[in-house]
């Protein structure tokens, strides 16, 4: 059975990205439709997948990583406008009976994800 999961990482502090709000959406052409919100536990995952059994289908979907407001929180001094504020990654789901994670590498001057397993 297929899944849709994610994790962060702070690369410029070395640990989890704890409390990151994520939220994620189904694409339709230019329509889209929010499907959930959360936020990352203290190990920088989400409790349970973003997706799993019959919600999760083939489609292009996008994850919304809202980093900008974790690098506040924890402190750290950034410009204004920010550089890295809320990371939107789109994607697409081929094979409903994958397992597709997504993870988010993340300082505030960069960022990377890759289809991890």
């Amino acid at each position: 059975m297929g899944k849709l999961t994610t994790h962060v990482l702070d690369t410029a502090n070395g640990r989890p990205g704890a409390d990151i709000k994520i939220e994620l959406f189904a694409l339709n052409g230019d329509t889209r439709r929010a499907i959930k919100t959360i936020h990352t536990n203290h190990d920088g995952r989400a409790d349970a997948p973003l997706l799993e059994g019959a919600e999760f289908e083939t489609g292009e979907y996008e994850l919304v990583f809202h980093a900008g407001d974790y690098f506040a929180a924890i402190g750290v001094k950034v410009p204004e406008p920010r550089f890295v504020d809320r990371v939107v990654l789109r994607f697409g789901i081929a094979d409903a009976g994958a397992h597709y994670h997504v993870p988010l590498l993340v300082s505030p001057w960069a960022y990377s994800t890759y289809r991890g397993s």
